[in-house]
């Protein structure tokens, strides 16, 4: 895209510049960080107060009722993309332009409504008033566009299409005519003449003759006037784009009911009727009569297909420009500079697609309109000579701008991770970026951005969500979170730490928390050695609940002998040998034993080489007693089994 060829307008940041120092600024996706620096400024001492300010430039994203607007729009967006590129062209110019009037009607919608609140007293009412303005100027573009470069309309066609559009947009003349058609006396009313003449340059022929007939009625006198007007109206030709008439064929039709008004002009068949005279010169194109209608055309959009429609009706696409120019020209006059809206739609009727996005971006304050659009002009395969220097398109250059911004929004951000998803160059690496930034407020957000990142294989950011989640749950002592966390993160190391805090836990309180978490780690407990102990330590519990003694005394057994168990938890453990040594039944074996014996042996040696309180000593030396005296005892019941067994 083309650099602003125009200084932009100044921002006033109250307050800055107390201490004489120049500015420093930094970007964010929805705002802009102004503070100041410690560099001196030049110059007269400005007053003020150092502060950090935040300039926000889009407001839009924060309305409740734009909500829906961008809500709405991405399924359409969504649906947009699936349609295939192989379909037949014919079908899929219906296509799009169904989908253009269906992202024109939840404008209108929102338009509707925020006219509604507009309508309300309250703080505010200034700003609906002004989003309302720019729906307006929005759909005002966006069905020009349609018209010009979706429907693509050929000569005939386009003036019916460009009537539309100029009477969707210009419909005061209805409530006119409605409040003239309700009062006492409509011939009287002030606006009745104003009415007829409204709908004759929309060209709604049918409509000014109804109330036309109204004045015929009462003025019996003149009714041969009124009805000569009448058939000038119910004659003139419209091209029927769905029948059989030719366009020639039209145009030759035309030319002879164009003379026929110009003939009753020079007859001065009206000149006993200023306002039907006045509508006669209409009918003839007369430049000059229109011009005297400006109040009710309103603008020079209107004047121009108010003009084609009455002096050139079969007008191509490639000649349009020529009058929009001279039409926007004459309308506004010398003096009247055109507004960025009349720039952006003389571009349009220019077919400058580049010039309309580019002025677009500059005039409105966010980047949805641009977006959208340029996404349908490129499906319609009309943007395809507008590629940037810096590699990526214009079209996905827009999207990613606009699915930038709602990021910034704490529910919004779901959507754009769909519109960084249809940007096949740079849009994982814009996902990427932006989901780290995503606050993970809940846990339940958190698992939100968690799948959107693991359905999309992004490794990198599923672990730091993971890890960060883990750390949350762990400063809160919710140790089976951490742990789920960890391990969903791979984290090895954090699984190790979680693992420690719970089996201090386990020592302190004497039974496990979380059971459903550790009953069912499966494979994951594979992820660290002290993770693996914790899960089959917490077997070993369960099997001893359920009474299958041989099995947990395995177990146990196998968690020693394996060096699984940190040296510091043998005791423990032993400990936790005693009730199955003190069983009516022998559960160890003879071998199971001596390895039990060993155990405790070999950790005795290490005791003794460290140093330990006097009690500390007392409470070891009683458990470790305690532990000889059983194993001496299973010993002999289990040698006198097994002796048994082999006699």
């Amino acid at each position: 895209m083309e650099e602003v060829d125009v200084e932009p307008s100044p921002t006033l940041v109250p307050g800055a510049g107390f201490h004489q120092r120049h500015l420093g600024f930094e970007w964010g996706p929805g705002d802009l960080l102004v503070y100041e620096t410690s560099y001196k400024l030049q110059g007269p001492r400005s007053a003020g107060c150092p502060l950090v300010h935040v300039v926000r430039k889009d407001e839009d994203i924060c309305s409740p009722i734009l909500r829906k607007l961008f809500n709405e729009s991405h399924l359409i967006f969504v649906g947009l993309q699936k349609i295939k590129e192989d379909a037949p062209s014919k079908n899929k110019k219906t296509q799009f332009v169904s989908i253009s009037k269906n992202y024109r009607s939840i404008i209108r919608a929102c338009m509707e409504e925020l006219e509604q609140n507009a309508a309300l007293e309250g703080p505010l009412k200034s700003q609906y008033g002004d989003q309302v303005s720019i729906l307006l100027a929005i759909e005002l573009i966006w069905n020009l566009c349609e018209v010009l470069f979706i429907e693509a309309a050929p000569a005939g066609s386009l003036l019916l299409h460009l009537l539309d559009w100029v009477r969707l947009h210009k419909s005061d003349v209805d409530a006119r005519a409605r409040e003239v058609l309700q009062s006492d006396s409509p011939t009287q009313h002030r606006a009745y003449w104003d009415v007829v003449i409204g709908l004759v340059l929309q060209g709604r022929m049918d409509e000014a003759r109804q109330i036309l007939s109204k004045q015929a009625s009462l003025r019996a006198e003149s009714s041969s006037v009124f009805r000569r007007m009448d058939v000038l109206l119910q004659t003139m030709p419209m091209f029927n784009p769905t029948g059989s008439q030719t366009l020639t064929e039209f145009d030759v039709k035309w030319r002879n009911w164009h003379e026929e008004c110009d003939r009753c002009l020079q007859d001065n068949t009206f000149a006993s009727s200023p306002e039907l005279e006045s509508i006669c010169k209409i009918l003839v194109g007369d430049e000059d009569a229109l011009l005297e209608k400006q109040e009710l055309l309103g603008t020079w959009y209107h004047f121009l297909v108010s003009r084609l429609l009455f002096t050139h009706p079969t007008i191509k696409p490639p000649d349009l420009h020529y009058y929009a120019q001279s039409s926007m020209n004459m309308f506004l006059g010398p003096r009247a500079s055109p507004e960025p809206l009349d720039i952006i739609l003389l571009s349009a009727f220019e077919f400058d697609l580049h010039q309309v996005i580019k002025d677009c971006s500059i005039a409105l304050n966010n980047w949805w309109f641009v977006a959208h659009l340029t996404d349908l002009l490129d499906h319609c395969k009309l943007l395809q000579s507008h590629n940037l220097h810096f590699g990526s398109n214009l079209r996905e250059f827009l999207v990613l701008e606009y699915a930038s911004g709602l990021f910034t929004h704490h529910s919004l951000w779901q959507l754009a991770v769909d519109y960084f998803d249809h940007c096949p160059e740079f849009g994982r690496v814009y996902l990427e970026l932006q989901i780290e930034r995503v606050p993970l407020d809940t846990e339940r957000k958190a698992i939100k951005v968690l799948r959107i990142c693991e359905d999309r294989q992004m490794s990198e950011q599923v672990r730091s969500i993971c890890k960060i989640m883990a750390k949350r749950a762990l400063r809160n002592s919710r140790l089976g979170s951490a742990l789920s966390w960890s391990i969903r993160a791979k984290d090895a190391a954090f699984a190790t730490l979680i693992s420690e805090r719970f089996l201090q836990d386990y020592s302190v309180k004497g039974s496990f928390t979380d059971l459903d978490l550790l009953d069912n780690l499966g494979p994951a407990m594979l992820l660290s050695d002290r993770l693996t102990f914790l899960g089959k330590y917490r077997e070993f519990h369960r099997l001893y609940g359920e009474k299958r003694f041989s099995e947990a005394a395995k177990l146990l057994l196998s968690l020693m002998t394996a060096k699984i168990a940190p040296r510091s938890l043998w005791m423990t453990l032993l400990t936790d040998a005693l009730p199955l040594l003190e069983q009516k039944e022998v559960i160890f074996s003879v071998d199971q034993t001596y390895e039990l014996m060993s155990c405790l042996e070999e950790l005795n040696s290490e005791t003794k080489d460290s140093q330990q309180t006097d009690q500390d000593d007392d409470i070891e030396s009683t458990k470790t007693e305690l532990l000889r005296l059983s194993l001496a005892r299973n010993l002999a019941m289990a040698i006198v089994k097994e002796g048994t067994i082999e006699t």
